[in-house]
C-alpha cells in the first residue's frame, strides 16, 4: 500500500535536524570523547580533551553551536518505495529545511553558489544529497553536517589489485599522516574499498554517519578497523595535533564490490565531533 508523506514534514524534520546536530554531540561521540580522557597517556593530550569537553558543555549549556564551522549539510536518504511524496519536490524541501534550520537557527552560512566565483548562498543551500531507493513506507533521514578542516584532508587512492590489504593499510595511514593536526584530532576516520572512483567516496562519507562504538559485521574488515585504530594512536598525532595517544577515536570501513582491475580506497576525514544524526518519517 502507498503511503503519503507531505513534504512540510521533510522539511520540519530536516530543520530540527540541522540545529540539533550543531549544538548537541551524538551519544556515541559523547561516550568516546570522555573515555579518551581517561585513555589517554599524555599530561598534554587530557588538557586538550579536557578543554574540548568544555567547550562541548558551554555550547549545550548556552546554545551554542559545538563548531564554529557548521558544514555543508551532507544527506542519506532511503525512501521506501512505497512512498509518495506530496508537495514540494523532496530535493527542495530537504533544502527548504536546510534553508530554515540555518537560518533560524543563527548558524553559519559557508556554502557558495559557484565554486570559482564563490558568492555565498546565504542560507547554506543547496545540501548535497545521495538517495537510496528500500523496500517499506518509511523515509530515514541521516544528516551528517561536514566542515571543511577535515573535509580538506579527504584522499582518494586508485590502487591496483596486487596492492591488497596492505595498500589499503597504507592509504589509510597515508591520509591520516598527512592530515596530521588539520583534521582537528581526534578523528574519526572513515574509508571506503572498492566499488568506483566515485562510489569509494560516497561510501567512506557514509562510513562516518555509523555509530563510533559499532564496528563492521565482516570478520576481515573488523580487525582491518581495530588494527588501522591502533596503528594511528601510534603516530603520536594527538589531541588538538599537541601530540598524544588519542589521534582517533575510531576508524570505519564500508566495502563494496569493484572490477577485476581495480582497487579503489577513499579516506573521508572527520573532526572530534563527528556530527551525525538520523530520523525516521
Amino acid at each position: 500500500m502507498i503511503r503519503t508523506i507531505d513534504t512540510d514534514l521533510v522539511i520540519q524534520n530536516v530543520k530540527e535536524m540541522c540545529i540539533k546536530v550543531n549544538h548537541y554531540l551524538s551519544s556515541d561521540m559523547d561516550e568516546a570523547m570522555k573515555a579518551a580522557v581517561d585513555t589517554e597517556k599524555s599530561e598534554l593530550g587530557k588538557k586538550i580533551l579536557n578543554q574540548l569537553q568544555d567547550n562541548l558543555k558551554i555550547a549545550d549549556e548556552e546554545m551554542i553551536p559545538i563548531c564554529q564551522d557548521t558544514g555543508m549539510a551532507v544527506f542519506f536518504l532511503e525512501v521506501g518505495q512505497d512512498v509518495h511524496f506530496e508537495g514540494m519536490e523532496i530535493e527542495d524541501a530537504i533544502n527548504e529545511g536546510v534553508r530554515q534550520g540555518y537560518t533560524e537557527g543563527f548558524l553559519r552560512k559557508s556554502v557558495v553558489g559557484d565554486p570559482l566565483i564563490r558568492e555565498n548562498t546565504k542560507d547554506n543551500t543547496p545540501a548535497v544529497i545521495h538517495y537510496a531507493i528500500v523496500p517499506g513506507d518509511k523515509v530515514k533521514i541521516t544528516l551528517a553536517p561536514k566542515g571543511f578542516g577535515s573535509e580538506n584532508m579527504s584522499r582518494i587512492f586508485m590502487l591496483k589489485p596486487a596492492d591488497g590489504i596492505e595498500g589499503v593499510k597504507n592509504a589509510i595511514l597515508t591520509a591520516v599522516k598527512d592530515a596530521g593536526p588539520n583534521a582537528c584530532p581526534p578523528m574519526v576516520v572513515g574509508v571506503g574499498v572498492g566499488g568506483t572512483f566515485e562510489k569509494c567516496a560516497i561510501l567512506a562519507k557514509k562510513a562516518l554517519t555509523r555509530p563510533v562504538n559499532e564496528r563492521s559485521d565482516i570478520p576481515y574488515v573488523k580487525d582491518m578497523e581495530n588494527e588501522m585504530l591502533d596503528e594511528i594512536n601510534k603516530l603520536g598525532i594527538g589531541p588538538g595535533g599537541l601530540g598524544g595517544t588519542t589521534t582517533a577515536l575510531a576508524v570505519n570501513i564500508n566495502t563494496y564490490p569493484t572490477h577485476i582491475a581495480g582497487l579503489p580506497v577513499a579516506v573521508n576525514i572527520c573532526c572530534h565531533v563527528n556530527r551525525h544524526v538520523v530520523r525516521e518519517i
